[in-house]
């Protein structure tokens, strides 16, 4: 058995936790103890197997400048931030290339690939079982150029094994009549899932966690503690906490504690938007992604949630104003006659690393330091998987997939 920490309480975080716990080991989790700034809190709340295209995909330098000029389009950036984002931006640039998009793709495969079925396993016999629903994920297009106009990225999803039923006119207006007669075309794919509240369902797992014997801790973590290049704790608040192993799962947050491990991790916050509609009038029948707008519309319990945006400004400037508009704009149009009774705002941090790979592996000469953290816009979607993987890891087990796409190495 070992004492093991993990840094951040997050979906991967709980994840890793948990499975740390079924191995028999002694489980602390450190967390800043803001639920509403998790990714994992706030995202579209679908486990989108097939969402493995990485956003910087042959092309987008292309279009990104018409897109920050557009207030209609969906990515923002605050400008006085833009100096400071440079380096990474031209590091995220250098991976838009047709080669590289493949190796993303296989990469984030791998680990989000049976999403729906890793969440089952993780949530099994827990409260938060309840929460997983088996659903199909739409993505909805304007008409069947639109659609075509995307075929590259289907075609990496086709290479990887996924299917999918293409619906226009009667078909689609059978499969979901909400939408607007102006979405005339849908690509559905099958064997996919959501999650019916991710904030309960996080508090549903940090509880059963805690009742098998786990403990939370509320604090931020200064620094690692290591002696003879092996971990020996954790220090939080001028105190230092004994420890076997630790896992750094801060997503957006992580980069601090990594370059005092002697990592330069290349990694940025996508800051995500959301808005919930409780109570509306009409409810699409499942996860739907409007590919034109590029945000995913998620009935959940008891409201719609809307979620989507790029915007670059990085973890201290408070939420803008134009991307909240432009979702309730996007909403109404997609789904005319949609009313709500009340309405709620998120904005949270996606932990971005410049080459869109999740960092998941043991750190580079610290025997005991790990990393799980950068899944971007995947982060619920892939954290039990990335739990599990971790558990083995320090458990000594060798995991059943090629871990070096992962390996926090390739920033030593």
């Amino acid at each position: 058995m070992k004492k093991v920490i993990v840094i951040g309480g997050g979906i991967v975080g709980i994840s890793t936790s948990i499975w740390l716990q079924r191995a028999g080991h002694k489980v602390t989790i450190i967390d800043r103890g803001v639920a509403l700034d998790r990714a994992s809190y706030g995202n579209g709340g679908v486990l989108a197997s097939s969402a493995i295209v990485p956003v910087n995909v042959p092309g987008l330098m292309r279009k990104a400048p018409g897109m920050l000029l557009n207030p209609g389009q969906p990515l923002f950036v605050k400008w006085s931030y833009l100096p400071k984002l440079a380096p990474w931006l031209m590091r995220y640039i250098s991976h838009c290339r047709p080669e590289e998009t493949l190796r993303i793709a296989a990469a984030l495969n791998a680990i989000i690939g049976d999403s729906l079925q890793d969440h089952q396993l993780l949530a099994g016999g827990t409260p938060a079982a309840r929460r997983i629903r088996p659903s199909d994920y739409v993505f909805i297009y304007d008409d069947k150029a639109h659609y075509d106009s995307d075929a590259s990225s289907w075609s990496v999803r086709r290479s990887l094994g996924f299917e999918w039923d293409e619906l226009q006119g009667d078909a689609w207006k059978a499969h979901d009549p909400v939408f607007s007669p102006d979405l005339k075309f849908a690509a559905c794919l099958k064997n996919h899932g959501m999650i019916d509240d991710p904030g309960a369902y996080l508090e549903d797992l940090t509880d059963y966690f805690v009742k098998q014997g786990g403990q939370v801790l509320k604090g931020e973590a200064d620094d690692v503690v290591h002696e003879n290049r092996a971990v020996s704790g954790v220090r939080i608040g001028g105190e230092t906490i004994p420890a076997n192993a630790v896992v750094i799962a801060g997503g957006a947050w992580s980069a601090g504690l990594t370059r005092k491990l002697g990592l330069n991790i290349p990694l940025e916050s996508e800051r995500g938007y959301h808005l919930e509609l409780w109570e509306p009038n009409m409810m699409p029948r499942g996860p739907v992604m409007i590919v034109g707008g590029k945000f995913v519309v998620t009935p959940m319990e008891g409201r719609l949630r809307v979620a989507g945006i790029v915007e670059f400004g990085g973890l201290k400037k408070p939420p803008s104003k134009a991307p909240f508009s432009l979702l309730r704009n996007s909403i109404r149009a997609a789904l005319p006659g949609l009313t709500w009774k009340r309405e709620t705002r998120w904005m949270g941090h996606r932990p971005a690393p410049a080459d869109s790979i999740p960092l998941i592996g043991e750190v580079p000469g610290l025997a005991g330091a790990y990393l799980g953290f950068g899944h971007h816009h995947v982060g619920l979607t892939g954290g039990p998987r990335t739990g599990q993987l971790l558990a083995q890891l320090i458990s000594g087990n060798r995991p059943n997939i090629d871990l070096s796409p992962y390996a926090p190495a390739r920033f030593a």
